[in-house]
């Protein structure tokens, strides 16, 4: 039986920051760029549970989370400080694995198949797992406990805040199907749009579909979708690779708003990267993009795919999703950086579409 676990820190960076300043707890918290009274430019990082009550997310322009709750509590990124606390998780969760791949700073996969014979031995090292956490840091994580990467990803997402979800193998199907389409792994606004267009309601419509009429919509990510939809995902939990991460920075000229200006960047450090990424045989899964403003705040995004690729055209499609999806033309851009990690020997490139017979 396979067993994999998704531990992700909940509202990461507002954690850390409570937990340095106590008196910050049941207060509302935003990390991100300087609001200025409502005349800042930037966005919100992250923002804990107590802010998001008044309609803050992660992503929204600052300007717009000051005028929902002015009299919330804004704080800077503090990236040195965010990666200290990741590092003390994640020789944590390492203790708990069979395998271990990390994410992104805050979430990491383990296999436990070997370490839990069944599902509620597995339930019982989750909360072993979450206690360990919250004793030795005092943060709080989610964890999803599922048969693949995918479901466990998806169980996460569920047990949000503070929880634990666990979808055993034979409930995948009904867990998964019964969602809306926007809730699906891998499918973004734009393609939820396109689906419903396209008359599909549910996911269990896009399951009950086929993988052609599927990548006749959207190529060969149409495949992919179609597995998701199956709650079939055949990727391993890699050991992440020494390298942690490998990037490149653009500084322009001038600042810039201009967001072609910025592809351009991003496709030239793509193809750096993949060359260097190649030169050592390593495969990448996870792809951030730094943005640093004209005031100098600086955020970063990142987003990750469940197979190793290493091609600059991947990651410069990914870089360039986050651009359009974080950055809103509403303030000077005055660095790009672009940024792969997950890094893994590369075995040659597999797509879930690759095991579509």
């Amino acid at each position: 039986m396979r067993v994999i676990m998704l531990i992700d820190m909940d509202y990461f960076f507002a954690a850390c920051e409570e937990l340095r300043r106590p008196e910050l707890k049941n207060k509302p918290v935003v990390v991100g760029a300087d609001p200025k009274k409502g005349k800042g430019r930037g966005v919100v990082s992250t923002c804990n549970y107590v802010a998001r009550k008044y309609g803050i997310h992660s992503g929204m322009p600052i300007s717009m989370a000051y005028r929902l709750k002015p009299d919330a509590v804004f704080l800077p990124v503090d990236e040195d400080y965010y990666e200290q606390m990741s590092n003390k998780v994640m020789e944590i969760v390492k203790g708990f694995a069979d395998r271990f791949e990390q994410a992104s700073i805050d979430e990491a996969f383990i296999d436990v198949s070997q370490r839990a014979k069944d599902y509620s031995e597995a339930l019982e090292l989750a909360k072993r797992i979450k206690q360990e956490i919250a004793e030795k840091t005092g943060l709080p994580c989610s964890i999803g406990i599922g048969p693949n990467k995918l479901i466990a990803k998806m169980a996460c997402e569920a047990a949000k805040p503070n929880g634990i979800k666990l979808v055993k193998e034979e409930e995948a199907k009904e867990f998964i199907q019964n969602m809306p389409i926007e809730k699906l792994y891998g499918v973004g606004k734009k393609t939820a749009e396109k689906l419903k267009q396209a008359g599909f309601a549910t996911v269990k419509d896009v399951a009950n579909s086929s993988p052609m009429k599927l990548m006749d919509m959207f190529g060969s990510y149409g495949a992919e979708i179609y597995k998701y939809a199956n709650a079939i995902d055949d990727s391993e939990v890699e050991e992440s690779y020494e390298v942690k991460s490998i990037g490149r920075e653009t500084t322009f000229e001038k600042d810039t708003e201009d967001t072609e200006k910025m592809e351009k960047a991003i496709e030239k450090m793509a193809q750096e990267i993949e060359a260097e990424i190649k030169s050592q045989g390593l495969a990448f899964s996870t792809v951030t993009l730094k943005l640093r403003f004209a005031n100098f705040d600086e955020h970063l995004k990142s987003t990750s795919i469940n197979y190793a690729a290493s091609s600059s055209e991947e990651i410069a499609k990914l870089a360039k999703q986050l651009l359009h999806e974080y950055y809103h033309g509403d303030e000077l851009v005055r660095k790009v950086g672009v940024r792969v990690s997950g890094l893994k020997k590369f075995k040659g490139q597999k797509r879930l579409s690759e095991f579509i017979g």
